[in-house]
C-alpha cells in the first residue's frame, strides 16, 4: 500500500484488511463466529483466530497451544478499534499459553491492526451456531465455562453466510429470515449505486424481498433485506451474485444521480441507522 493511498483510518478503521467487509460484519452483526488470519513476517508469520466474542467480553485470549485469539466484539477503551484490536493482538502474542488478556489500556502505545497482519493471506470466515468452541481456548477450563456457553449460545439469533458470497450472512428475526450484505463499499458511495437500482425498482436481491434499511457501521454500510418466507441461505448464492453484478454497474456510473435517484438515496439515508 503506498503512502498517498493509505486509507483514513478515522473514518474506516479496517480499510486495508482482507475482506473488510467481513471485518465489519463480525464486529457489528454476525453473533458467532471465527476466522482464520496470519501475522506478517515481521511479526513471525504465525496464525491467529479471530472471533466475534469471547467469554466475559475479553478482547483477546491465547489458546494452550499458543495460537494467538483475538475478539472484534468487546469493551473498548478508545474510539479506534483497529489500534485497539492491535494492542489486544499484541497483548495476546506476549500472553503466557492458556491465558486470556482482560483489558487494554488506551493510553499505551500499539501497532494498529493492518500492520500486524499478513495483508496478502485470505480471511475465511466461519459462522458458528453457537459458542462450544470457547471450550476449546483452553481444555482446564471447558468444564467451567459449559453454563456460560450454554447462556451465550441461547440468546444468539440463527445466522448462516451465504456460500460463496462475500461478506453476506442470512439471519432469522422472529421468525423472518433477513439478509445483511457487508459489501464492503464506502458509505456515499454504495448509496449512490444503491438509489441508482432502487429508482429503477431494482432494490430486491430476490423476487419479493423487501429493502429493509441499512446499519451504517465503521465507514461502511450494511443493507439489510427483508426475503420471501421459508429463504435459506443457500437460495442466495444464485441471486445474490445477479444482483451484484447489477450493482457494480450502478457504482462505476459516475454521472450525476437524476432527481428520481436522489429522491430515493434520500429515502435510503433515512432508513440507516448508525451502530454504536
Amino acid at each position: 500500500m503506498t503512502p498517498e493511498a493509505k486509507p483514513d483510518y478515522s473514518v474506516r478503521p479496517f480499510a486495508g484488511l482482507p475482506s473488510e467487509g467481513d471485518w465489519v460484519a463480525l464486529r457489528e452483526v454476525v453473533p458467532a463466529a471465527t476466522a482464520t488470519a496470519r501475522l506478517n513476517a515481521e511479526h513471525g508469520g504465525a496464525a491467529i483466530e479471530v472471533t466475534t466474542l469471547l467469554p466475559e467480553i475479553r478482547p483477546a485470549w491465547k489458546r494452550a497451544d499458543g495460537t494467538p485469539v483475538l475478539a472484534l466484539q468487546s469493551t473498548f477503551s478508545s474510539e479506534d478499534p483497529g489500534l485497539d484490536l492491535g494492542q489486544a493482538l499484541e497483548l495476546a502474542i506476549a500472553a503466557e499459553p492458556g491465558s486470556e488478556v482482560k483489558a487494554i489500556d488506551p493510553g499505551r502505545a500499539s501497532a494498529r491492526l493492518q500492520d500486524l497482519l499478513d495483508l496478502n493471506e485470505a480471511f475465511v470466515v466461519t459462522v458458528q451456531p453457537g459458542f462450544d468452541y470457547w471450550a476449546d481456548l483452553n481444555p482446564e477450563l471447558a468444564e467451567t465455562l459449559e453454563p456460560v456457553i450454554k447462556q451465550a449460545s441461547d440468546a444468539i439469533v440463527p445466522s448462516a453466510a451465504v456460500p460463496e458470497v462475500a461478506s453476506a450472512y442470512w439471519t432469522k428475526l422472529n421468525g423472518r429470515p433477513f439478509v445483511r450484505w457487508s459489501l464492503g463499499v464506502d458509505e456515499p458511495t454504495l448509496l449512490d449505486g444503491l438509489a441508482r437500482l432502487q429508482a429503477k425498482r431494482q432494490a430486491g436481491v430476490v423476487d419479493g424481498a423487501k429493502y429493509a434499511g441499512a446499519f451504517r457501521a465503521l465507514g461502511l454500510i450494511i443493507p439489510v433485506w427483508e426475503l420471501p418466507a421459508g429463504t435459506e441461505a443457500a437460495d442466495l448464492t444464485q441471486p445474490l451474485t445477479a444482483y451484484r453484478e447489477l450493482l457494480d454497474a450502478a457504482l462505476a456510473n459516475r454521472v450525476g444521480l437524476t432527481v428520481a435517484e436522489r429522491r430515493a438515496r434520500a429515502g435510503l439515508v433515512a432508513r440507516s441507522v448508525t451502530l454504536r
